[in-house]
């Protein structure tokens, strides 16, 4: 690519007393957030957006293994670059980069690459050992360099040549080394529709080999038809969430679980091409998961982290909220989505992605790493956090290059 052309996420009663009272610390801390938010006097120019995001960026940048307490599961794993905490960081880096024109971040991106020999996680079939590949391969469309794809292909390749047949029900018997559950050597979880088939769609992009955007293809729509709920349209997290509910009687659709599905289709639906016969089928999941998130959205411009029991769940949560506004922002810029329907919502939840940046530069009010809705704090972060905001704030600033938002 002319590299002019870039400018373009049954307990004990003790343990029970603890939670509700984390919760209703968290509740009352969302209460006196939500009456100072005034989220609408949140500028939304271009260079506005492009400052925040960039003290977004390079507060991740600064603490890539250093965390200072802010975040509190998983810790040992979200140091490692290949691992899907820092590869959805780098993947919403490497968006913010091309259309923000930051030629740096690219190099530097492409410095961590180099040094991980573009290599995806250790775990073959498992899609969170793939999303790096997304970087990998925005790094490729810009500085052209075969070798920030080949481990890609060849990885992708032994999958080819032995695809897993394991079913998707999440509690089927048997682990293997690896793998805490067998069906995650399939797509059997929401998350896994961000992580992995927007890598092999952009290989066939890339590549010209249709192989990988047609196993992509069948995959994604077996895990649709398990996973999707037509009554809602949203998605349920994995197959023991079919029969659970909440205790207002709600079918449980976690936030950042739809987030990651409904960010992944944008750029599963841009890698395609303007003839595959399923191109149709993508957008109208996209069309429907947009038109069920609108009405869901809360009053200060977050999303709860149980979509359909906002009530129960009162604290802010940006990892989904944001990756909705990256996903409402390119439907709009894309014309997908009518402005005047979406477009209001977008900035809404824009505004309060940016009021949940600390003066440092770290969003906060981010889930930690879970399956399920819980509990959210302000001084609580990940690099999937950051990346969420990354995406939202590139789908942004793309409304101002496109001139839909004035400058």
């Amino acid at each position: 690519m002319n590299k002019n052309f870039f400018f373009r996420a049954q307990y004990s009663w003790k343990k029970l007393s603890v939670f509700v009272l984390s919760y209703w610390i968290s509740a009352c801390s969302y209460n006196l957030v939500d009456s100072d938010l005034e989220t609408d006097k949140i500028s939304t120019t271009r260079e506005d957006v492009i400052n925040i995001t960039n003290e977004v960026a390079d507060w991740q940048l600064s603490h890539l293994s250093d965390f200072k307490g802010h975040i509190k599961t998983f810790v040992e794993r979200s140091q490692d670059p290949r691992e899907w905490h820092q590869g959805t960081f780098f993947k919403g880096l490497a968006d913010w980069a091309i259309e923000s024109g930051d030629e740096k971040k690219l190099l530097l991106l492409r410095d961590i690459g180099s040094r991980q020999e573009y290599k995806l996680g250790d775990r073959i079939y498992h899609a969170d050992d793939h999303v790096v590949g997304q970087y990998y391969l925005v790094l490729y469309d810009f500085f052209s360099e075969p070798v920030m794809f080949e481990h890609t292909q060849r990885q992708f390749d032994l999958i080819l040549s032995a695809p897993s047949e394991e079913p998707l029900n999440f509690d089927s018997p048997g682990v293997e080394e690896g793998y805490y559950k067998r069906c995650l050597k399939r797509w059997c979880w929401s998350d896994a529709l961000f992580m992995s088939p927007p890598v092999w769609t952009r290989l066939t992009k890339i590549t010209g080999n249709s192989d990988y955007v047609d196993f992509a293809n069948a995959e994604y729509w077996r895990t649709v038809e398990y996973l999707f709920d037509k009554d809602s349209s949203l998605f349920f997290r994995d197959s023991r969430f079919f029969s659970k509910r909440e205790s207002n009687g709600e079918k449980i659709f976690w936030s950042r679980g739809n987030g990651w599905v409904f960010s992944g289709l944008t750029d599963i639906i841009d890698n395609l091409s303007d003839d595959h016969p399923d191109l149709d089928k993508y957008t109208k999941l996209y069309l429907s998961m947009a038109a069920a998130l609108l009405p869901l959205q809360g009053d200060a411009g977050y999303w709860p982290v149980s979509l359909r029991a906002g009530d129960l769940y009162p604290a802010p949560e940006t990892s989904g909220t944001a990756f909705f506004v990256a996903g409402l922002a390119w439907g709009v810029s894309n014309g997908l989505l009518d402005k005047d329907t979406y477009l209001a919502s977008v900035l809404m939840g824009w505004s309060a992605l940016v009021s949940s940046v600390a003066p440092s530069g770290m969003i906060g009010w981010v889930q930690q790493v879970g399956e399920a809705p819980g509990q959210v704090f302000e001084d609580e972060t990940q690099l999937y956090g950051a990346g969420a905001f990354l995406l939202a704030g590139s789908a942004v600033l793309r409304l101002h290059n496109k001139g839909i938002l004035p400058l």
